[in-house]
C-alpha cells in the first residue's frame, strides 16, 4: 500500500527500498554464516554425510559473495550515481551517463537478487533432500 501512494515519487520509494534491502542484506550475510556453521557442525557430528551438505554449504558461499557483492558494490555504486545526477535519478535526461550507468547497475541489482532467491530455494531442497534420510548417515 505504501509504495503505491508513493508511485509518482520514485525516488522516496527507491530510498525507501535501498533501506530495506540494506537491512535484508544484514539479515541475509547473518544467516548464511550461521547455516553455513550448522551444516559444518551437522557433518562433523555425523548427522549429515558431508557429501550431503557440500552442495548446500557451496550454494550458501555464492548467495553469501553474491548478496556482499551487491550490498557493498552495486548499492554504493548507484548511490554515487543517484547523487551525481542531482539527487533523484528520474530528475535527469535519460540520456545523462550517470542516469545510464544507475539504470545499468539497478537491472543488474535486480538480476543478482533473482539469483540470490533462486539459489536459497536450491538450498532448502537440498537441505531437506539431506533431512529426508538419504543424506544422513
Amino acid at each position: 500500500m505504501t509504495f503505491q501512494t508513493l508511485r509518482p515519487d520514485n525516488h522516496t520509494a527507491g530510498r525507501i527500498v535501498g533501506e530495506l534491502l540494506r537491512i535484508l542484506h544484514n539479515m541475509g550475510l547473518a544467516s548464511g554464516m550461521v547455516a553455513l556453521i550448522l551444516l559444518a557442525l551437522a557433518s562433523l557430528l555425523k548427522i549429515y554425510r558431508q557429501s550431503a551438505v557440500l552442495a548446500p554449504m557451496g550454494l550458501l558461499l555464492l548467495m553469501i559473495g553474491l548478496t556482499t557483492y551487491s550490498q557493498f558494490a552495486i548499492i554504493p555504486t548507484m548511490e554515487r550515481d543517484r547523487i551525481a545526477a542531482g539527487g533523484a535519478i528520474d530528475a535527469v535526461d535519460a540520456a545523462n551517463p550517470s542516469r545510464i550507468h544507475f539504470e545499468k547497475l539497478h537491472r543488474w541489482s535486480v538480476d543478482v537478487e533473482g539469483a540470490i532467491l533462486l539459489l536459497g530455494l536450491a538450498t532448502v531442497i537440498l537441505i531437506a533432500h539431506a533431512e529426508t534420510g538419504k543424506g544422513r548417515e
